[in-house]
Parts: structure tokens; sequence; C-alpha cells
């Protein structure tokens, strides 16, 4: 069998370089939309954050202003 010519063999490699990087990329990207999603969802809530409320009068019903 003869060996691969270096322009053939450099080149394979690269492409297998470029789908690697690129697997990485997109999984590094998914872990970190998952750690931000955990992080938000236990972020305690500002007291500005939150909607004031007043009660209707007609129905006593309290409502977000």
């Amino acid at each position: 069998m003869l060996p691969l010519p270096p322009v053939i063999a450099w080149t394979l490699g690269a492409v297998g370089a470029v789908f690697i990087s690129k697997l990485l990329a997109r999984e590094w990207r998914r872990v970190n939309a998952e750690l931000d999603a955990r992080e938000q969802a236990t972020a305690p809530m500002r007291p500005q954050e939150f909607p004031t409320l007043r009660r209707d009068p007609q129905s006593g019903v309290y409502r977000p202003e």
C-alpha cells in the first residue's frame, strides 16, 4: 500500500480539525445555555421587579398596576 501524499494527509487533518472544533464549539454553547438557564431560574428576584398590586374597588380583586 502506498503512503498518502503529504498534501492529502494535511488536507484530511485540516478538515478533521475544523469538524472537531465546530463540534466542540456547539457543545460549549449548549452547556453554557443550560447553565445560564439554571442560573436565571435560581436567581433571587429584586423587590423592584415585583409588580405593585392595587385592589379593584368594584370586584375586590388585587390586580397589578
